[in-house]
């Protein structure tokens, strides 16, 4: 029996729905499975061992639980280790794969079901040419000439037992080539993860996130689908000689010519195929970029909604797709040609052939012209599928290159960093003359001459300026930096908290214990330690709540929280902490551990160990507290800038009357400075008044994947039918279609009816007269094949093209709430792999299915000439096809539905790993990570692999019926030889009958996987039915241009919920931002604090209540209008690729005069003078060039420039040094002093200089009033506050 693949394991997040040990359907699975290895040869032979899966599917809507397990040898787990083995034996390491070195090793290690799909293969060319064989023999035997007693019955039998043949032959054929297809995409996928994972800095600069998806999803499945075309090379060379064969004895030397034409066909074919090689590498080249793009904009998306720039980023996508329309043009231009050239093909063919016998005097008899007929259209398949093969080849070489390239790039050099056993040093950490730099080709170092020891248990604390290595350094520490020279040395296992938190879709809970096992003592001292017990409460599931794409439905405190939580869960023995909040309020609980911490507040310096003070790339000053503050510059800069911002909110406390400062205070052990309410103000609010009535439908933020039930709806036909010129093609595409086929059918009943049955017979027709009508009927099937190339590739490249702008259109019209509950995985599927489908694939299926409908119905009606009786059987059998469709198509749907919803959790996962690389790394993961995406590539192969075993189940049955129907008019010729009306007609019917099953076969083929891919269309179609946001400008209803001329925000009973099936967040808000003054907002996370700015900017509707701006409701006017005249400096400072100047000003509203000022303004003019490119210098994708600082400060231009009367600050300076701090804080006072500034506050110094502190606490407001009064009150919330934190400043300063 084969082993099952790990599947069984839960999966990521623990989802109880992929983890299938205990579930009954399950179990029935995987007796599916065991009965397939240990079928008998009868049951494999009929693909019956997949039955109980499609009753299953008839009887219930198929889930996941219901597909059988994959066998060890299909399962990534089973097939990704020895693959990676083998490569790396044969190119010594994964850097110096070759693209032919990486086809060698994938053929080897599938060499077994190549093998046996080429021998079914080989079977299947020599059982097709038996018909064509026997034809002439058959119609001599009907004409009287009997050589053998019972010779018919022979005949009979022969014909009937080489169709079986053919047909099981080609069946378990095309078993293989899927089985073998499944495996090199799965070893490919999991091929690219693995090297995602470990991918340098500068290798992601070369490749973004989605060009690696493209590689993933296109490249490695086309690769996967050239396993239907591998044996065609030398197919086509056993077809053509078989051919050959059968015509020498059929038409003797004319065969030559014949062989000419077949050769001609072919090399018609090559400059073609090369050309669309170079089309559709061009197609891909700016598809890349487009979803480069598209993948950027979808992870701002809020951003650019707040800054009202959605539509401007819309244009860039749609004039990136027009460039690869430019190419997707010409490519499918070049398909139609081929398509003409290889439907007219058999017909030149037979032309010239038959033109070669009337000029050199071969006679014709109706039973070779018919058997040199059967020939042609069988050689028709070789001519026909090698234009495809090359071009398939081709594309399949580059999807090669392409993937090679990408696992040839530069990965993290491991040896960067030394590790040392636990325990063999007293030294933690140790660098010895490092030097570090990100980019090795530039001639200055990021990190000079580091020199650093730190011993176990020590803390320290590292500041500096915006730009001076601090990152860098925690960086190099693990080892993502590369080294120029040096050592480092570590002792112990570590934990690392980035600046940007990182976090996974899936539980809270998930990501904290981050792949450890539950200890509950231990995680609830973490939460607590975290302060996130408090968030649990608020949130509605508690630690189960499901978190969104990058922790989207969490604030920016609660990430940080979390990902603190998850490096505290690790108990790892030495900490990094790239985070201003985190570490002052952590020291407590890890007394005994090896801390580092990157700290922009002064006041958490003296607590240190060691400080280490940084600036431009080298550490300038370390020490103690007390002795670096009197040994130089640097640091005492960091300590005025400090003590600036601390007097300035001093001295505004002494200008309001001060407070006793009272000795009864307990002193809080987690402090209260920086994180202040958010993270520990304990409220007391009442248990009873939570946000949730008990009533409220309680939902998780990101729901599953809908996936539609049942058929694909007709109306998804019609819409894709009518999409084009309203369906106005659609006539004369099917009558080009039925006029070719009927020139085609009388061509070939000419021939056989102007030609005498046998040598002695009199031609009654001139061989003249023959050739010329024949040549005629040619001519204007050729005519009408081209007529309905061209016309299916307008309609199709026309359908394409409306509902990619469609759909585009409405996803960036979506509210906010539609981005934060769908991650863009799946945004990002529909606009790579279903707009690939939409632009090839469909357009060719819909109008096969319609050529092959006809020639079924032309056959019949051919067959009915010679057997009307046929109509007995076929009625029964005809039936039979149609009952067991519709049982197999029940299953199949959702197989297929299942293979769509599949893929995005793979593509999810992965594009979340590679913006995690770093914490993965720094917790040693890497394996894990490797495990999940594993078990979610088998999650995929799955139902991919039974919807096509499904398919040869079908086809199978549907084969044997044919045959039946083949088989009932050979006996009826046979039995009754006089009722027939002349042997020629009769060996036409036969010639006919022999392609019943082939013609069969495409039909219910390319009926299956257009209903596969029609879901595509059905998954667009969804997106260009969202939900649109408010219209963008309301013309009788616009603002004036000097709206707001004052600034006043008026706010009545407000209420805002995030979503219909969530809680209400802001429970009846009144309350009036007087003009011109500074507003500071504070509470706790989930205080409502985020959703008030949101609601501001219209992000989110209110449920009820309004806000005035000026006297002006802003519901009643467009949001673009909204937006454009008010500025935010967000929470997550926000860079797109592009240059400096496209980061400023987006729609090219500004002179440059106007951009430098700006830049002078918030202190970027010297840094960007300093580029080579000045404006024009770039910026890399999501600004990583640029240090989270400078991207602060690049937010505070954007706002500079665009001088609104409301700005508002939200969380801005949560990662940014005191210094920048105070830049943005200066500069925001001088230029916005006549303006309405309202401000999340995190800083104690930016509230108490505000005019008015608003207080929040569960969606109401609890207190709202000027900083004077509420300090009079010693009791106030922002009294303790306040008192707190001055408490620790002073105690910082040794007073």
């Amino acid at each position: 029996m084969a082993k099952l693949s790990p599947l069984e394991e839960p999966l990521l997040n623990g989802d109880s729905r992929a983890s299938n040990t205990s579930d009954p359907s399950k179990t029935k699975g995987n007796e599916n499975l065991t009965r397939y290895s240990n079928a008998g040869f009868f049951t494999i032979l009929t693909f019956s061992w997949i039955s109980p899966l499609i009753a299953l599917g008839n009887e219930k809507t198929l889930n996941h639980e219901d597909i059988p397990l994959l066998a060890t040898d299909c399962s990534a787990y089973g097939l990704f280790q020895t693959f990676r083995n083998k490569l790396e034996s044969e190119c010594g390491s994964v850097r110096n794969v070759t693209t032919l070195k990486l086809a060698k090793v994938l053929f080897l290690s599938t060499r077994q079901g190549i093998l046996l799909s080429g021998l079914f293969a080989f079977l299947y060319t020599c059982a097709s040419y038996v018909g064509p064989f026997l034809i002439d023999t058959l119609v001599q035997y009907l004409n009287g000439e009997h050589m053998l007693k019972n010779e018919g019955y022979i005949l009979a039998a022969s014909f009937v037992a080489a169709k079986l043949l053919e047909s099981v032959s080609d069946r378990h054929c095309m078993f293989r080539y899927q089985q073998v297809g499944v495996q090199m995409q799965s070893k490919l996928v999991a091929m690219i993860y693995a090297k995602g994972l470990t991918l340098s800095c500068q290798s992601k600069e070369v490749h973004s996130t989605g060009e690696i998806i493209n590689l993933m999803t296109v490249d490695a499945a086309r690769i996967g689908e050239f396993c239907w075309y591998m044996h065609r090379p030398w197919m086509c060379v056993l077809q053509v000689a078989l051919a050959l064969l059968i015509l020498y004895r059929s038409v003797g030397v004319a065969s030559i010519a014949a062989l000419a034409a077949t050769v001609i066909v072919m090399l018609l074919n090559h400059p073609v195929a090369s050309l669309q090689e170079k089309f559709q590498g061009k197609v891909m080249e700016f598809k890349d970029k487009r979803m480069k793009a598209t993948s950027e904009i979808l992870k701002n998306m809020r951003i650019l909604k707040l800054q009202a720039w959605e539509m401007k980023f819309l244009s860039k996508v749609i004039e990136l797709r027009k460039t690869e329309e430019i190419w997707l043009k010409k490519f499918l231009a070049g398909s139609a040609i081929v398509r003409f050239l290889f439907h007219s093909a058999p017909t030149f063919i037979a032309v010239v052939t038959f033109g070669t016998c009337v000029l050199i005097g071969i006679p014709l008899e109706s039973g070779k012209v018919l058997s040199a007929l059967a020939t042609f259209r069988i050689l028709q398949i070789p001519i026909y599928s090698l234009p495809d093969t090359i071009s398939l080849i081709a594309q399949s070489r580059i999807s090669l290159e392409r993937i090679a390239s990408f696992l040839r790039l530069e990965e993290l050099h491991t040896d960067v960093v030394e590790k040392l056993p636990r325990g063999s040093s007293d030294k933690a950490i140790e660098l010895v003359d490092g030097n570090f730099s990100w980019d090795l080709s530039s001639s200055n170092p990021t990190l000079k001459n580091i020199n650093l020891t730190v011993f176990h248990g020590m803390r320290v604390a590292v500041c500096g300026t915006v730009g001076s290595g601090k990152s860098s350094l925690l960086s190099c520490i693990i080892g993502e930096v590369p080294k120029i020279s040096g050592t480092v040395k570590i002792c112990g296992t570590k934990a690392y908290v980035s600046q940007s938190p990182w976090i996974q879709s899936g539980k809270i809970e998930d990501n904290i214990l981050f792949g450890k096992k539950m200890d509950r003592e231990k995680y609830e001292k973490v939460l607590e330690a975290c302060s996130l017990t408090k968030d649990l409460e608020v949130l509605p599931f508690g630690d189960q709540t499901i978190v969104g794409e990058k922790g989207i439905n969490l604030s920016g405190g609660q990430k940080q929280r979390v990902q603190i939580a998850r490096a505290l869960y690790q108990d790892a023995d030495i900490y990094l902490f790239d985070d201003p909040f985190s570490a002052e309020c952590l020291l407590d609980l890890l007394k005994s551990k090896t801390v580092i911490y990157i700290t922009h507040q002064v006041e958490f310096l003296p607590d240190a160990d060691l400080i280490l003070v940084m600036r431009e790339g080298r550490i300038t000053q370390s020490g103690k507290y007390n002795d670096i503050l009197r040994s130089g510059t640097d640091f005492m800069e960091l300590v005025d800038a400090h003590r600036a911002a601390l007097s300035s909110s001093i001295m505004s406390l002494e200008r309001r009357p001060t407070f006793k400062q009272s000795s009864t205070t307990k002193e809080n052990k987690n402090s209260l400075t920086d994180l202040e309410f958010e993270q520990n103000e304990e409220n007391k609010y009442d248990q009873n008044d939570s946000i949730d009535d008990p009533n409220e439908s309680k939902g998780q933020l990101v729901q599953e994947e809908e996936r539609e039930k049942g058929r694909v709806g007709f109306n998804v036909y019609w819409k894709y039918i009518t999409t084009a010129y309203g369906g106005a093609l659609v006539p004369f595409i099917l009558l080009a279609q039925t006029l070719t086929v009927g020139f085609q059918i009388a061509s070939n009943y000419w021939m056989t009816v102007a030609t005498p049955v046998s040598v002695t017979g009199e031609p009654d027709i001139g061989s003249f007269t023959l050739m010329v009508v024949y040549v005629a009927l040619a001519i204007g099937s050729s005519i009408f094949t081209l007529a309905r190339s061209f016309l299916g590739v307008i309609a199709g490249y026309k359908t394409a093209t409306m509902l990619f702008s469609k759909m585009h259109f409405c996803v960036f019209r979506a509210p906010i709430s539609f981005f934060d509950s769908t991650p863009s995985g799946r945004i990002l599927n529909r606009a790579s792999t279903d707009q690939s489908a939409l632009d090839v694939d469909i357009p060719s299926l819909v109008w096969a299915i319609t050529l092959n409908l006809l020639q079924f119905l032309g056959n019949i009606v051919v067959i009915s000439q010679a057997v009307w009786q046929v109509f007995i059987v076929l009625i029964p059998v005809m039936a039979a096809c149609i009952w067991y469709q519709r049982y197999y198509s029940a299953s199949a749907r959702e197989l297929a539905r299942l293979v769509g919803t599949c893929q995005a959790p793979v593509i999810q996962h992965f594009s979340e790993t590679i913006s995690g690389s770093t914490t993965i790394r720094s917790f040693e993961q890497e394996s894990r990570f490797n495990d999940i995406n594993l078990k979610l590539i088998d999650r995929y192969s799955q139902p991919k692999l039974y919807s096509a075993t499904a398919i040869e189940w079908l086809n199978f049955r549907l084969d044997v019926l044919s045959t039946l129907i083949f088989a009932f008019c050979l006996v009826f010729l046979i039995s009754f030889p006089n009722s027939i009306t002349t042997p020629s007609i009769a060996g036409l019917a036969v010639t006919y009958g022999l392609n019943l099953n082939s013609l069969q076969t495409n039909i219910i083929w390319f009926l299956c996987t257009l209903e596969n891919k029609i879901i595509s269309v059905e998954r667009i179609l969804q997106y260009t039915s969202l939900p649109s946001e408010a219209p963008l400008v309301i013309k009788d209803n616009q603002p004036e241009d000097s709206w707001p001329s004052f600034g006043e925000v008026h706010i009545q009973d407000l209420q805002v919920r995030y979503a219909p099936h969530l809680p209400i967040v802001l429970r009846g808000l009144t309350c009036t931002f007087t003009a011109g003054a500074k507003t500071g907002i504070v509470g706790r996370t989930g205080s409502g604090k985020t959703t008030l700015v949101q609601t501001l900017f219209r992000l989110i509707e209110p449920v009820a209540g309004q806000i005035l701006i000026d006297s002006i409701n802003i519901t009643l006017i467009g949001i673009h209008d909204l937006r454009s005249r008010l500025s935010i400096i967000p929470q997550e400072p926000t860079m797109f690729e592009g240059t400096v100047r496209t980061n400023l000003d987006p729609l090219e509203e500004y002179t440059d005069d106007q951009i430098w000022k700006a830049l002078e303004m918030c202190q970027l003019g010297d840094e960007v003078r300093k580029k080579e490119g000045k404006l024009d210098s770039i910026v890399t994708e999501n600004g990583e060039n640029w240090s989270m600082g400078q991207r602060q400060l690049v937010c505070l231009g954007r706002v500079l420039l665009k001088k609104s009367k409301i700005l508002v600050l939200d969380e801005a300076t949560a990662s940014v040094d005191t210094a920048t701090d105070n830049i943005i804080h200066q500069t925001v006072k001088q230029h916005f002093a006549e303006c309405t500034v309202i401000t999340i506050a995190h800083r104690v110094t930016s509230i108490i200089d505000s005019d008015m502190v608003l207080f929040l606490n569960q969606g109401l407001i609890e207190e709202y009033d000027s900083p004077k009064k509420l300090l009079k009150n010693k009791s106030s919330s922002l009294a303790l506050l306040v008192e707190e934190y001055t408490r620790r400043s002073n105690s910082g300063f040794g007073n």
